[in-house]
């Protein structure tokens, strides 16, 4: 495909006008202001009044989750896990998955998120929706032994195990297959370290909740001898292969320089931290440490929606409040955590930049709407000023699954249906 007269922020984050960038296979092939003939690139759009620029990596989200939005309002984290969520998860069945990860797949491409990092179970029913949907996914099957059993017997060890032989690389590598540690409060030391182990064994990358409340974060310290989540999840191993940490609210002292030489990604959370009470990120120390940061949604029951653009703005403001100055986390940082920095973190290394040999992961924004005008900084006006409403088009490798409201893959009418059966089914089982 040809998008001939365009905008597009280049692989710096920096504003060119009138390029034309050309897609061939899952690639990006052509970025040039320079004209090229159309026919070597087939369908051509015209590019006039719209920007072109990477799409979203979400690095922390539970999409099956769907099921729950808006289940188990106005409740703090444990209650809101004891009284509600638990106990809708115990009646979760594969098709129930499979629908509620559709369901987030659809939401997802309209707010141009093109490849998300997802923990949870069902693995196999998640990876069918997300191939059947034609977006990118990193996927754990969590794993959570607060009680000491042998890890290795228990089915959701066997689960991840098979994952990773019948899944990992699938798609052309737009499904992987990752380990998951739900996190320290739920398992024992000797779970943690076999799962790092596993990990490491299987060229793996790890997922993990950290210092997500402050709560989680002095009851680890109570119970190993003041070692913080990270510290402790570092000396288990966890942190020897590339991983994620999701949360990292109340990470402290030497946490930060831990992260950074083990080349661990942070995946802040914004909307679903402020939503739980659970506290503000230091992004601003994060990104002056030298470590990834990235930006995941969450679940929907914790956020409601998995508008990007919002995370975006919300990362710049709460850096902000944290500091307590109003210089820090720039909107090309912002921008870069949504597109590049996430695409890292989940070890896509040829994702998230509009340069020529990386993947045709692309996300088309209106120009012309009110909201966009006047631009004084385009870059300001993308994180600050965009909305959902003016996403027109996502692209994964080089394939447009979302344009303008119609769906190339999802029945979103269908979709929309099963959802709302498999919900109420579970709920009559309340």
């Amino acid at each position: 495909m040809l998008f001939k007269n365009v905008t597009i922020l280049d692989e710096n984050l920096d504003v060119r006008t009138g390029m034309y960038v050309g897609t061939e296979g899952a690639r990006i092939a052509y970025i040039s202001s320079m004209p090229v003939d159309p026919k070597l690139y087939g369908e051509t759009a015209d590019g006039r009044g719209k920007l072109l620029m990477p799409g979203f990596y979400n690095a922390h989200a539970h999409s099956p989750m769907a099921l729950m939005r808006g289940y188990g309002e106005n409740l703090a984290l444990q209650d809101w896990l004891g009284t509600r969520i638990f106990p809708f998860e115990d009646k979760l069945s594969g098709n129930a998955v499979y629908w509620g990860t559709m369901m987030c797949m659809a939401e997802s491409l309209r707010y141009g998120i093109v490849s998300t990092s997802d923990m949870y179970y069902f693995v196999s029913d998640m990876v069918r929706a997300v191939a059947d949907s034609g977006a990118k996914n990193n996927i754990s099957r969590s794993i959570v032994n607060p009680t000491g059993e042998d890890c290795r017997k228990m089915d959701s060890w066997k689960e991840m195990e098979d994952s990773v032989r019948d899944f990992n690389g699938l798609e052309d590598g737009r499904i992987r297959i990752e380990a998951s540690l739900h996190a320290e409060y739920t398992n024992d030391e000797p779970t943690a370290r076999a799962l790092a182990e596993y990990a490491r064994e299987n060229g793996l990358r790890m997922h993990v909740h950290v210092s997500e409340t402050q709560l989680e974060h002095q009851e680890c310290k109570e119970r190993h001898g003041g070692r913080t989540p990270v510290r402790f999840l570092a000396d288990c191993g966890l942190f020897d292969v590339s991983a994620i940490a999701a949360h990292c609210v109340w990470i402290e002292g030497e946490d930060y320089d831990i992260l950074r030489d083990k080349g661990v990604s942070v995946a802040t959370n914004p909307i679903s931290n402020l939503k739980l009470a659970s506290g503000i990120c230091n992004s601003p120390e994060i990104l002056r440490k030298g470590i990834n940061l990235a930006i995941g949604t969450d679940s929907v029951a914790s956020n409601n929606n998995l508008d990007f653009l919002s995370e975006i703005k919300t990362l710049a403001l709460l850096g902000k409040i944290k500091a307590g100055d109003p210089t820090v986390i720039t909107p090309r940082q912002a921008l870069y955590a949504a597109t590049r920095g996430g695409a890292l973190a989940q070890g896509r290394d040829d994702c998230g930049l509009m340069k020529e040999g990386c993947r045709a992961d692309l996300i088309l924004l209106d120009l012309t709407a009110p909201n966009m005008s006047p631009v004084h900084d385009l870059v300001n006006n993308i994180v600050y000023s965009a909305d959902a409403g003016n996403i027109l088009m996502t692209m994964v490798d080089g394939r447009i699954l979302y344009k303008n409201g119609e769906y190339a893959t999802i029945d979103k009418d269908k979709t929309m249906a099963m959802v709302t059966q498999e919900t109420r089914g579970i709920l009559s089982q309340l």
